[in-house]
């Protein structure tokens, strides 16, 4: 199999055949051709091809390729057109290593920008999870940058050794004194392949505090709670907290209605209002059915609890609302009496007389 190297010998040995002119013309001209073929190839023939594939991915990324690529070709053309001049050794490796480094920068800002303008498509796109978006970006544009520095560097032949132990002192130094945004950014890759939530879910974090989540960042997640205020939450508080997600796996919920009757009532017509009181509220889901349970004897009731299930866990607070409503008006109807504590406070008509003083208790003027 013919190698990188042979190739490119046997084309140094083809340039130098011809006369200096010539080999110049003959590469600056194949050089242009290709570059001119890889134009018209897409402006024709890929729109044709990304035509087929569903989304706008495809189309973004070989829009922004085709520059560079006729960019490149024209580049590396005109390094060969200089094999027949016959450069000296001294002019043609720094030629090289600036051709091959302006290269290197062009595709760095090509595939930076197109991570950017991907990015953008997807987080429109509803089959992509737009909480690994910004996390993709940012790791995306870390290690072009870092690949890009370690490829010039080689370029030039600089011994990278004393970087590397800069970088270390220089990376403990940043690690100290970004702390606490290196936590949040693990703190968002953590929660992301955890499945912890996600954009639209309704959440309970450990601080009590309650809401749909409306945008998860690389440093922090926002949640809108009930009172319609916007609550940012850093990413490494989230991922070392005990977090309730209320949407998943399905976003039915459960809620739980307690009553107490007085003794004495007919627990098996508590039952039955209450079963009906549900199944006529138009926030309970039928399925699955609402169910009562009869819980405990207290010490001035019978503790009953209704179950039912609503759709969203956003709607518990009105479906409470509304079944407690119910619930009272059909017991007033039913004449099922609600019990409440009461205390008797007696009160004496005549106070206690003040106790008399006699003799014995008088202490004398005389004594031993």
């Amino acid at each position: 199999m013919t190698t990188v190297a042979e190739i490119e010998l046997l084309l140094r040995e083809a340039l130098l055949a011809l006369p200096p002119w010539q080999g110049v013309l003959v590469t600056i001209t194949v050089s242009l051709l290709v570059a001119k073929g890889i134009e018209l190839l897409g402006k024709t023939v890929i729109p044709h091809l990304t035509a087929r594939i569903e989304g706008e991915v495809d189309d973004v990324i070989f829009k922004t390729i085709q520059a560079p690529l006729y960019v490149s070709v024209v580049l590396i053309g005109a390094y060969i057109a200089t094999v027949p001049l016959g450069l000296a050794p001294t002019v043609d490796a720094p030629l090289l290593a600036g051709t091959l480094s302006t290269l290197t920068v062009l595709w760095a800002f090509t595939l930076t920008r197109l991570g950017r303008k991907v990015s953008k498509v997807v987080t429109n796109e509803r089959e992509f999870d737009q909480t690994v978006v910004p996390i993709f970006q940012n790791v995306w544009t870390a290690v072009i940058l870092g690949a890009t520095i370690f490829l010039l560097l080689t370029l030039w032949q600089i011994d990278i050794t004393p970087f590397l132990a800069s970088a270390g002192i220089i990376g403990i130094v940043v690690g100290l004194a970004a702390r606490d945004t290196i936590a949040n950014f693990f703190g968002g890759i953590a929660l992301y392949f955890d499945g912890t939530y996600a954009v639209g879910d309704y959440i309970v974090l450990e601080s009590g505090e309650r809401g749909r989540v409306e945008d998860i960042s690389i440093r922090s997640t926002v949640i809108r709670t009930r009172d319609d205020m916007l609550v940012t939450v850093p990413n490494a508080v989230l991922n070392s907290a005990r977090i309730v997600n209320e949407s998943t796996p399905e976003r039915e919920r459960r809620i739980r209605l307690p009553v107490g009757v007085a003794y004495g009532t007919d627990i098996d017509r508590v039952e039955e209002v209450l079963l009906a009181e549900a199944d006529a509220e138009n926030l309970i889901l039928e399925q699955p059915h609402p169910r009562v349970r009869f819980r405990s004897f207290g010490e001035s009731a019978l503790d009953f609890e209704l179950l039912c299930w609503i759709g969203d866990p956003v709607l518990r607070g009105r479906a409470t609302h509304e079944m407690n409503k119910r619930i009272y008006q059909a017991f007033t109807r039913e004449s099922i009496e609600i019990p409440f504590p009461q205390r008797v406070v007696t009160m004496a008509n005549e106070l206690p007389a003040a106790p008399v003083a006699t003799p014995d208790s008088v202490v004398g003027d005389g004594g031993e």
